[in-house]
Order: C-alpha cells, then sequence, then structure tokens
C-alpha cells in the first residue's frame, strides 16, 4: 500500500463511515433482512459509485458546476428517494431479526441511490480537490480505493443494523427499531434536501 493511498483512505474514514443516506439506509436494510440481503442493492451502488468517480474525476464536476439548476434537481430526487425509503420502513411494520427475505431495494435501487445522494457527489468533488494528481494512483486508482473503502462502510453498517434487529427481538422493539431507522432516514432526506 502506497503512502498516497494511506493518506486518502485517512481522508475519506470520517466521510465514509458517518451517518448519511447510503449508510443509514444498509443499517435498515440489514436490520430488516440481515446481511446476506444487501449484497444486491450494494453491488449496484458501488458499481454505480466506481462509474460516478470516474466521471467527477474526469471532469463531470465542471459540468455539474456550470449548471447548477441540474445538480439542485438531483440533490431532490435523491431526498424524494430516500423519503420514500424510509416510508416503506416506517409502514413495514416490526422487523423481525433476518427473517424478513424482502430488501427495501436491488441492484437497481441500490445504483439509483447513489445517482441521487448528494453527499456521495460531495465527498467524491472533494476527494479530486485533494487527490487529483496523487502519484501512483491516477483517476482509477482513485475510483478503486474510494469505492472499496465505501463498500466496507456499507458492509460494517449493514451488519450493525442485522446485529441490533438480533437484540432487539420482541416484536414491540422491532417495531419501534424499525421507526427509528425510518425517522433517521426520513431526517437525512431532509438534511439531503436543504443543503
Amino acid at each position: 500500500m502506497t503512502e498516497t493511498t494511506i493518506a486518502l483512505l485517512i481522508f475519506l474514514m470520517p466521510l465514509a463511515y458517518s451517518p448519511g443516506p447510503g449508510n443509514m439506509i444498509f443499517a435498515a436494510m440489514g436490520a430488516r433482512a440481515g446481511l446476506a440481503a444487501t449484497w444486491p442493492a450494494s453491488a449496484g451502488y458501488h458499481l454505480a459509485t466506481w462509474a460516478v468517480t470516474l466521471a467527477i474525476g474526469l471532469g463531470f464536476s465542471a459540468a455539474l458546476t456550470a449548471l447548477p439548476g441540474i445538480a439542485r434537481a438531483m440533490q431532490l430526487i435523491g431526498a424524494a428517494y430516500v423519503l420514500w425509503l424510509a416510508a416503506g420502513l416506517w409502514r413495514a411494520g416490526a422487523i423481525r431479526s433476518g427473517t424478513e427475505t424482502t430488501p427495501l431495494m436491488g441492484f437497481g435501487g441500490g445504483a439509483v441511490l447513489l445517482l441521487f445522494n448528494p453527499k456521495a457527489y460531495v465527498i467524491i468533488a472533494l476527494m479530486f480537490t485533494q487527490f487529483a494528481e496523487a502519484p501512483g494512483l491516477g483517476v482509477i486508482g482513485v475510483a478503486t480505493v474510494f469505492t472499496l473503502n465505501n463498500m466496507l462502510a456499507f458492509v460494517l453498517w449493514a451488519a450493525l443494523g442485522a446485529q441490533l434487529a438480533r437484540l432487539w427481538s420482541s416484536p414491540a422493539q422491532a417495531r419501534w427499531m424499525g421507526r427509528g431507522l425510518a425517522a433517521m432516514l426520513g431526517a437525512v432526506a431532509i438534511w439531503m434536501a436543504v443543503i
């Protein structure tokens, strides 16, 4: 592992592991359906992450800066999508520690979540302001390190959600946990809309 890669990982640590739309949704999915059920959505999210990171690294961020209306529309669509997911989680009732087999989303839903996640775009743009000329990595290397690190964060959040579901196993506790996660997702959606 190069010195640049280590510096990039240290830079990404607080950004990738803090609560945001993706992390909160994957925690809720892990609680609802178990860690294994999150893999299809994670694959969609992270394939889109890698593609978007490459596009931004190769100049797409300049186009978004030049067209702020498009960036704002993406932000509002993303907030509406996360709010819709939160409402679905709220209505779903009690979480039953890994027995629910239907996750909140699949491969396509994971890709959509990334495409309309403003936190991801901010982190990616910020990352390239610091590491655009990273020796030994280049745009492809930075995109790959970023994507793999983000994937690890999602696995940890989904595993945490699954563990919480095991700890809060009574129907009343599970219902409150599901609604708590839905409320947190709702708060993330509002935050996404107003930033």
